[in-house]
Parts: structure tokens; C-alpha cells; sequence
């Protein structure tokens, strides 16, 4: 009777300690196979699944406007007085609906290049207004002329052509004028070739960015994605130093495994630089626990505030010798025009920078960029990526309707919002079949662990007490659940568990 009973208790022992070992084991092993899958899947490859949500994008992607409404024109350019203006927006286009072109695969580098297509649909029903509504700008193309060619002789030609065509420092555009373009009167009047349509985004419809070429990740997943050359260069020749590199990915997607320690780096051309994000904060979204990656206020300090950013300043009047912050002269990309690209409403700018402008009111909330990544598969599930463009006005003592300026203007044209988010439908199905079958295999994780351990410990405990009357002297009674507090606090340390990627491609 003894002996059955001892051989029960040491059976229940061992087949705890068995239950137990398998769960330690399925965790590292559990871990193993999934990464095997999402170092597979996210190669950019024909066939596997992040090449097709690579090619085009299953998200839709809008771009969303506001535009800076001048109230007061005519006082700024006889009294120099600080500019008045009226936010009026969101103007919405569906942009980036259109697949990647030219993808060329080269197993020499493992590198894959294409060109990314440029294309905009605009969204009555997602917007204030019509492309026909009207607003008073400055005047883009007096501007830029009096930037460009500052000799006085010159100035005094463009001042007789300005004059001549009726234009002035400010203008009325439609919206459709002034993001894609519009003929200009004055520069119609130039006697030697020039371009005479001008806007804001002129020329972007069947247009093409790039091209790009990036690391397909078949030889180093920790490549995947990164950019090799844009326009078959490694360095964009606007900057001095490092600040000319081009670096990271297009942030639609990072290489798997993301950390939260980790600075995301990428590459825009609208702002014609590499830039970085920051850790901020977890974000559930839409049941999908994601890490949000924010950009710094760093990123667009001064050098007296971050050395780092000293190459981005290239010339020392506007910038006050490098001491202002918050916005990047990139005329040298924009073919001398001089465009400052901002966050909207100046925000993380020094107060000089809007001291000229009246009726901003910047804030975090709806003004910064934001990227919300996945970090195991590294995707961008949804971003906000916002900019605001500028451009410089200085006096002219040869063109009249600048004349009368005594200051300064870096004039703020409009503001954009392009933002996308993973819809409901594959959000659903990766919460059912990505974190769903994760959490069950966590689950069995624990259960075989807890359920393990205590078997041993209560079985061995009862074994013992058969054996010995004095096993209450060396082991606890409540060290089961001592042991077992112990274990569920290490299962709750570990990592988050990978996510199992699978294809969604075709919802």
C-alpha cells in the first residue's frame, strides 16, 4: 500500500517535471521556428508576402492640405507688417495607389531597384471645399526671381517685367493652380527660355521617384529595405559631411525585430534628407500592440543646441549664424528656389522664425510626424507624416512690389498631412490570425510551465512528508506557491513574443 502510494507520488513528480522541461523547451524553440518564418517572409522577393504588400501598398494612403490664406497683402508689402493668415483646409488626395515600376532584381548585391510612381486623386468628400476654391498667396514666381538672381541690373529687367504682367508680391490661386500648377504672366515675358508653369508640386502627376535602389535582405534580414542609392548615388550633394548620406529605409517598413532602444533612420525626398525617430510610446492599434517612433525636436535644433545638425546649415544671414532652428533652407534641391521646408506651424522653431507671421498656433498633437511600427516584422501599420513649405522673401530695392519690405519673410504657403493606417479588415485578420495564434501558443507556454512545476513540487512535497515527518523543518509549506509566483514572474519578463507572419496579401 506504502510503495503504491510512494510510486504515485514519484510518478505525478516525474510527469510534472516532464510537462515542465517541455514548456521551458517550446519557448526558445517556439521562438527559433518563428523567426526562421519572418526572416523568410519579409525577404523582398517574388513569393514571399512582403514583396507583394511591397509592390503596392493594400493601405490607403491620403495627403491631406492646408493652406495659408493671406488677409492681409496689401499692408504687407506697403507697411513691411507682419503677415496675417487663416488656416483653411483639409484639401484631401489619395496619393500613392500606384505600383512600384521597373523592379529589377540583382543577385550580385542582393539589391532590388524600381521607381516609385507619383500620382494624386482628389477627394471631394474628404475635404472642405473644391480644387476651384481660391486663396491669396504669395506670389511664387516674384519670389523666387528676386532670390535667384540677386544682381541689381538684372532685378531691374525682372522689376520691368513684374510691372509689365501686372504681378505683385501676393496672388490668387485656385488650389488646383497652386499645388500643381499654373502659367505664370510674368515669366511668360521673359525673353529667354524659361519654365513658365509654377506650383507648389509642379511636376508630380505622371511623375517618378527615383530611382531607389535597397537591400532585399537574402543575404542579412538586418538589411531589408534599407536604401542603397537614390538616383544612383549614395550621397545627395546638397550637404556637407555626414548630413549628405543617405540612410535607413522609405519608412514604410524597418528590418524585423524592432527595439525599442533602437533610432529608426530614413530617407524623404520631399525634405531632401535623411531624418530619424525616437521611441516614444506603446499604442494598441485597432488590438495590434504597436511601437510608436516619433520625430525630435532635436532633429531640427540648431548646432548651438545639437552639433550634429551643424552641416545642415548652409549660409549664415537667414539662420542668424546658425542659431535658429525648426527650419531647413533645401533650395539647393529645389533648383535654387528658396524653399524652407518646416514642421506645420512652425513647431520646434525658434521664435524668430515666425515673429513675421501672425495666426499660427502650433502643437504636438496635430503638427508632428509619428510612425507606428510593428517591430516584429518591422512594418509601418500607421504613420502621420506632416511638413510644412515656405518660402524665403527678402527686400529688393530694384523690384517694387518688394520694395517697401524692410525685414525678412520666410512665408508659410501651406501645410500637409500624408497619413495612412492598416485597415479594419487585415487588422482583423491579424489580430485572429497573427496575435491570436501567438497568444495561444504563449498560453500553452505558461500552462505546461505552471501546471508543470506545481505537479513536481506538490508531488515531491507529498512524497517526502510520506517519507519523513520532519520535511516541514527544511521545506515551507507554501513553497509551491512560491516557486510558482517565481515562474510566472520570469514567463512575464521575457521578451514580447514574436508575431507568426502570414500572408494577407489577398484581403
Amino acid at each position: 500500500m506504502g510503495c503504491d502510494r510512494n510510486c504515485g507520488l514519484i510518478t505525478g513528480a516525474v510527469i510534472g517535471a516532464v510537462l515542465a522541461v517541455f514548456g521551458g523547451i517550446l519557448m526558445p524553440v517556439g521562438d527559433m521556428l518563428i523567426q526562421k518564418t519572418i526572416k523568410k517572409e519579409v525577404v523582398l522577393e517574388e513569393g514571399t508576402t512582403a514583396f507583394k504588400n511591397w509592390v503596392k501598398t493594400g493601405t490607403e494612403i491620403y495627403r491631406q492640405f492646408w493652406i495659408f490664406d493671406v488677409q492681409n497683402p496689401q499692408e504687407v508689402m506697403m507697411n513691411s507688417s507682419n503677415i496675417q493668415v487663416k488656416q483653411r483646409g483639409p484639401y484631401t488626395y489619395r496619393v500613392r495607389f500606384l505600383a512600384k515600376e521597373n523592379i529589377t532584381q540583382d543577385p550580385k548585391d542582393n539589391t532590388v531597384s524600381f521607381l516609385q510612381p507619383n500620382g494624386a486623386i482628389f477627394e471631394p468628400s474628404l475635404s472642405v471645399g473644391t480644387e476651384a476654391d481660391s486663396f491669396t498667396v504669395l506670389n511664387l514666381a516674384v519670389a523666387a526671381a528676386a532670390h535667384i538672381y540677386p544682381n541689381p541690373f538684372v532685378q531691374v529687367v525682372l522689376n520691368s517685367l513684374i510691372n509689365k504682367s501686372k504681378s505683385s508680391m501676393f496672388q490668387v490661386r485656385t488650389l488646383r493652380e497652386l499645388l500643381w500648377g499654373y502659367t505664370d504672366p510674368f515669366l511668360s515675358l521673359v525673353p529667354y527660355p524659361v519654365t513658365t508653369t509654377v506650383g507648389m508640386f509642379y511636376p508630380y502627376n505622371n511623375t517618378a521617384d527615383g530611382v531607389y535602389k535597397v537591400f532585399n535582405g537574402k543575404d542579412s534580414i538586418s538589411k531589408v529595405a534599407i536604401i542603397d542609392t537614390y538616383k544612383g548615388k549614395r550621397n545627395l550633394s546638397y550637404w556637407e559631411s555626414y548630413c549628405d548620406m543617405i540612410n535607413g529605409t522609405d519608412a514604410a517598413s524597418f528590418p524585423p525585430f524592432v527595439e525599442k532602444s533602437q533610432v529608426l533612420q530614413f530617407f524623404s525626398s520631399d525634405i531632401c534628407r535623411s531624418i530619424y525617430a525616437i521611441f516614444e510610446s506603446d499604442v494598441n492599434l485597432k488590438g495590434i500592440p504597436v511601437y510608436r517612433f516619433v520625430l525630435p525636436s532635436k532633429a531640427f535644433a540648431s548646432p548651438v543646441q545639437n552639433p550634429d545638425n551643424h552641416c545642415f546649415c548652409t549660409e549664415k544671414i537667414i539662420s542668424k549664424n546658425c542659431t535658429s532652428y525648426g527650419v531647413l533652407d533645401i533650395s539647393k534641391c529645389k533648383e535654387g528656389k528658396p524653399v524652407y521646408i518646416s514642421l506645420p506651424h512652425f513647431l520646434y522653431a525658434s521664435p524668430d522664425v515666425s515673429e513675421t507671421t501672425d495666426g499660427l498656433n502650433p502643437n504636438e498633437e496635430e503638427h508632428r510626424t509619428y510612425l507606428d511600427i510593428e517591430p516584429i516584422t518591422g512594418f509601418t501599420l500607421q504613420f502621420a507624416k506632416r511638413l510644412q513649405v515656405n518660402i524665403l522673401v527678402k527686400p529688393s530695392n530694384k523690384i517694387q512690389v518688394l520694395k517697401r519690405l524692410k525685414r525678412n519673410y520666410i512665408v508659410p504657403i501651406l501645410w500637409l498631412n500624408e497619413t495612412g493606417t492598416i485597415g479594419d479588415e487585415k487588422a482583423k485578420m491579424f489580430r485572429s490570425q497573427v496575435t491570436g495564434k501567438v497568444n495561444l501558443l504563449g498560453l500553452i507556454e505558461m500552462i505546461l510551465l505552471s501546471v508543470g512545476v506545481v505537479m513536481f513540487v506538490a508531488f515531491m512535497i507529498s512524497y517526502c512528508a510520506c517519507r519523513s515527518k520532519t520535511i516541514s523543518k527544511y521545506i515551507p509549506k507554501n513553497i509551491a506557491s512560491i516557486i510558482l509566483a517565481y515562474i510566472l514572474f520570469s514567463f512575464y519578463q521575457r521578451e514580447v513574443r514574436p508575431y507568426i507572419f502570414l500572408d494577407m496579401s489577398s484581403q
